[in-house]
């Protein structure tokens, strides 16, 4: 289990990134979802102990991970949202390499864990070329596959489908599930589909806090009967911002199509919507701009 407590961290420019996350997730899938400029990343470098944040405590199965650095690192696998490569380096060259890095000295012993690695990532057929040549995709799996080195019982993975095409960002995901059955996967994303489709268990980050947290499916119930959408020309929707509780809104077929929260219909012209987890992540960066406002 990873605990986070009252984590607040404030850099040296004065921008307070993190104010007082907590958070207690188990072991699956745990979606981290917010905006950019959320916080996300910070809190990711924090737990990795890649920083030491201003106040606050972070543990995992009994390491205090800002006391014990090392002792964490032993069982961590970090992809970090941008990481560099070594630009005439393989993939199985750097595999080994890192391999080695980890701890593992025996020749065979490495060949065996880089080689389960490669084919588990779907990159064995590609195994001697240079990762500098790979494409966003492929080199996303790399990341996983040297983050995996070590079978790591706590994995964070930052942003990892940002750019990818769709076919690759459903054999990404398909990966990610497959190693998030039994150790505890931190995932922080910007993009809603991939908590709807990875996570039992999520959180919604925005201006260094946490909104929301649940599991999506709970989140979701929370809002059924109380979503209702319109069609409205553009010169309209000034007015129903004003006079609605507007979420989200978006073209469709050249109009602008609105969801709208209440607890009953709106008007005659309102239709009910089945809620999903958008309508959670919007609603709860709605509340968060309201406070902000209000506390101008």
């Amino acid at each position: 289990m990873l605990s986070i407590q009252n984590v607040t961290h404030t850099y040296p420019n004065g921008v307070q990134a993190l104010k007082g996350v907590t958070l207690t997730i188990e072991k699956g899938m745990f979606g981290l979802l917010g905006p950019n400029g959320a916080g996300k990343s910070s809190l990711m470098r924090s737990i990795a102990t890649l920083q030491q944040p201003t106040q606050g405590a972070v543990s995992f199965d009994g390491i205090d991970v800002l006391e014990e650095p090392m002792a964490l690192r032993r069982v961590l696998g970090y992809l970090p949202q941008d990481f560099g490569v070594y630009p005439r380096g393989s993939a199985y060259h750097l595999l080994d390499h890192l391999a080695v890095l980890k701890g593992f000295s025996d020749r065979r012993e490495r060949k065996n864990i880089v080689d389960h690695l490669l084919a588990e990532t779907n990159l064995y057929g590609v195994r001697h070329k240079r990762v500098a040549t790979f494409s966003g995709g492929m080199r996303r799996r790399f990341g996983i596959a040297q983050a995996l080195i070590g079978d790591p019982k706590l994995i964070i993975v930052d942003e990892p489908t940002a750019g990818l095409d769709p076919e690759e960002r459903n054999r990404f995901h398909n990966l990610l599930a497959e190693i998030g059955e039994d150790r505890v996967v931190l995932l922080s994303t910007h993009i809603i589909e991939d908590v709807t489709e990875l996570c039992a268990s999520m959180a919604i980050l925005a201006a260094g806090r946490v909104l929301v947290q649940g599991k999506p499916a709970e989140l979701i119930q929370r809002l059924n009967g109380r979503v209702w959408t319109k069609h409205i020309d553009k010169s309209e929707k000034s007015r129903i911002e004003h006079a609605f509780h507007v979420i989200s809104s978006h073209l469709f077929a050249g109009r602008t199509l609105v969801r709208v929260i209440a607890a009953d219909r709106p008007g005659p012209d309102f239709d009910p919507a089945e809620a999903n987890l958008a309508d959670v992540y919007f609603s709860a960066l709605k509340g968060e701009q309201s406070r902000a406002r209000q506390a101008v």
